[in-house]
């Protein structure tokens, strides 16, 4: 783990408890003078405590340094993500935030399943343990949109990733805005809504499951 999130990293002492004690304390054993990285992922600081005391359940950190340290990749892209089973983007929403991906919308499509409720204060959280785990200072935004008719009026030029012969590796440097299908892909309807010049595919005549479409998408993109 790169560095600990806590929402009051910054403040000039730290009471640590709970999930963050039984990490640092429990499982990874820490002591009183030791040196612990936080960030509480609203700012673009480093901060730096010492353990100063500790008893059974809570431990009290100082703060000792603080330092502007920005870790992102300098390409953004913004993934419009046609609502699968929550299973599925819980499992794999780390991988799109380990690459920096810099937003995903997410869109209730023809073909998603309209009962999928995703809880955004899980993903959340599995977000913040990615980005601890990978260095990022941040994590990706997150919204929701009711059909990709509502999405594409306010990202009228968005790309949408289907079956074409236009491939991704020679429009990447074009793509701000994605666009991946869920299972069973985009309605006949749905494709009437794009333009030719903005539908892209990859170089393969399989058919690719949303995830593993959606993450090979964003590594040829930013990567």
């Amino acid at each position: 783990m790169q560095y600990v999130f806590d929402k009051n990293a910054k403040d000039n002492t730290l009471f640590i408890k709970d999930e963050n004690y039984n990490y640092l304390i429990k499982a990874r054993r820490h002591k009183i003078g030791d040196k612990i990285t936080f960030r509480n992922l609203e700012d673009n600081f480093i901060y730096i405590y010492n353990i100063s005391s500790i008893d059974k359940k809570s431990a009290i950190l100082t703060l000792e340094t603080e330092e502007e340290k920005i870790l992102e990749n300098d390409r953004k892209l913004h993934l419009a993500w046609c609502i699968v089973d929550p299973k599925t983007i819980y499992e794999n929403i780390t991988s799109l935030n380990e690459l920096g991906v810099s937003k995903i919308s997410f869109i209730y499509s023809d073909f998603s399943q309209k009962n999928f409720k995703i809880n955004f204060e899980k993903l959340e959280k599995v977000l913040i343990n990615s980005s601890s785990q990978c260095g990022r200072s941040s994590i990706f935004k997150i919204d929701t949109y009711k059909s990709i008719d509502e999405f594409i009026k306010e990202y009228p030029k968005s790309y949408i990733l289907d079956f074409s012969n236009q491939l991704i590796e020679d429009k990447k440097d074009l793509i701000d805005v994605l666009i991946v299908g869920p299972e069973g892909g985009f309605s006949k309807r749905e494709r009437e809504l794009f333009k030719k010049e903005f539908v892209i595919g990859f170089k393969s005549n399989l058919i690719l499951r949303s995830e593993t479409a959606i993450i090979s998408a964003s590594s040829k993109i930013i990567i």
